[in-house]
């Protein structure tokens, strides 16, 4: 069968990297594809949003399944044109594509479906923003409504930091996405993610990972899309992911489907493991980035048959996924400036080369110079991925072939897995 993956990032490397191995695959293209992804297949420079350029792509090569990697495609219209077009797709209509692209939105939703989550105000002027602060104590969470890559929240320790970050987001600093700005309960726990496929009525769980959105060690810095990832967590324990399926998943697929947009794809629920049980902290509409990466390495099940059950509608019909005994960890290869603005076009040496046991790598910011050099082109560029026999062996790995690729002006957390190694 022929598959076109949509988007350009370490996610998509790692969704076309594992469909690239099934034995149902006759054609893989990737659009607008990286340097990594060039390897695997074709690459089409067609933008994820440019949803006219990748239905005639789709019609070109036949696609018998679309697979859309970023959330940008999800709020462009994607799936909806698709459907529309009779062409098979794993992913969200743009209205159920909300629970991520508006956080208002998910909410309200929320409250409309008795989804477990924090208080919450939303406002478009500061003022009453700023006193809405009142009923909370420090640290204040302070987030931009729409996409923002993951660097629209602040987690404020003061309230002269707070009302800072109310002024930045409705500023302009994100353009339409800061134009309104969301003020929640800070929770106390630990932060963890699971996913889970829907084929419009049936779900499966598939699999929990945790990340590290601060930019340094030590879970300090600015948040960023995410530094690094690790699967499987302490924290996700069985108890916990049922939890999270009986109060927050299948509450979610039954809501947006009575609001008459039934949920075709993959949800990422990132939760907060309270005293309380877990809370949402926010829904993610596709697989995340880099927690796919991780996800990926340690699924040993065929993937494409899940993909194209969700767009079937016969995802009942399913079998568990099966999952390796290693552990996987992900570290981000990030470009100088990031999360501002990142520096690029500097040269990396030593990341096409042999990284060592049990390590794969996943271009998330390159780009191939005239020269035919990996050049750096965004601002987390690489991702270093492994797998061992446990977490500890999984990450010695990992760094061990950071240490392999010349690349000064990259930088990399140097505590990814800290929580689970503790």
């Amino acid at each position: 069968m022929n598959i076109l993956v949509v988007g350009s990032g370490g996610r998509e490397h790692a969704l076309a990297w594992k469909i690239a191995q099934s034995p149902l695959l006759s054609r893989l293209v990737c659009a607008p594809g990286n340097p990594g992804m060039a390897t695997l297949g074709e690459t089409r420079d067609v933008k994820a949003t440019d949803v006219a350029g990748l239905l005639a792509l789709a019609r070109e090569i036949a696609a018998d399944l679309v697979v859309i990697g970023p959330e940008t495609a999800v709020a462009a219209g994607l799936s909806d044109a698709l459907a529309q077009a009779g062409i098979p797709c794993f992913g969200p209509s743009a209205y159920a594509g909300q629970l991520e692209t508006s956080k208002a939105f998910t909410k309200a939703f929320a409250d409309r479906h008795g989804l477990p989550t924090g208080r919450y105000g939303v406002f478009e002027a500061a003022a009453p923003a700023k006193a809405f602060l009142a009923g909370f104590t420090a640290p204040y969470v302070i987030k931009a409504d729409g996409l923002a890559a993951g660097k629209g929240v602040v987690i404020a320790q003061t309230l002269d930091e707070a009302e800072a970050a109310i002024d930045d987001c409705l500023g302009g600093r994100f353009g339409a996405s800061g134009a309104r700005v969301v003020i929640e309960e800070y929770l106390e726990g630990e932060i963890a993610s699971v996913f889970a496929l829907c084929d419009g009525a049936a779900s499966l769980l598939f699999g929990g990972v945790q990340d590290h959105k601060r930019v340094f060690d030590g879970e300090r810095g600015p948040n960023t899309g995410g530094m690094g990832t690790y699967a499987p967590a302490p924290v996700l324990s069985d108890a916990v992911i049922d939890a999270t399926r009986r109060t927050l998943i299948e509450p979610a697929f039954a809501g947006i489907a009575a609001e008459g947009a039934p949920y075709r794809g993959v949800i990422f629920c990132e939760i907060m493991v309270t005293a309380d049980g877990p809370k949402l902290i926010e829904f993610n509409v596709r697989f995340g980035d880099p927690e796919c990466q991780v996800l990926m390495l340690r699924l040993q099940s065929d993937l494409v048959p899940y993909l194209l059950a969700c767009a079937h509608g016969r995802l009942a019909e399913a079998t568990a996924p099966v999952w390796r005994d290693e552990a996987a960890i992900c570290v981000v290869l990030a470009a100088e400036g990031y999360p501002g603005a990142p520096r690029t076009g500097d040269e990396i040496r030593g990341a096409e080369a042999d990284l060592g046991e049990g390590v794969t790598l996943f271009h998330a910011g390159t780009a191939r110079r005239a020269d035919g050099a990996l050049v750096s082109a965004g601002g987390r560029v690489l991702n270093v991925c492994a797998l061992g026999k446990d977490l500890r062996q999984a990450r010695d790995r990992a760094y061990a072939a950071i240490e392999r690729i010349d690349w000064p002006a990259g930088f990399c957390r140097s505590d990814i897995g800290w929580r689970a190694l503790a």
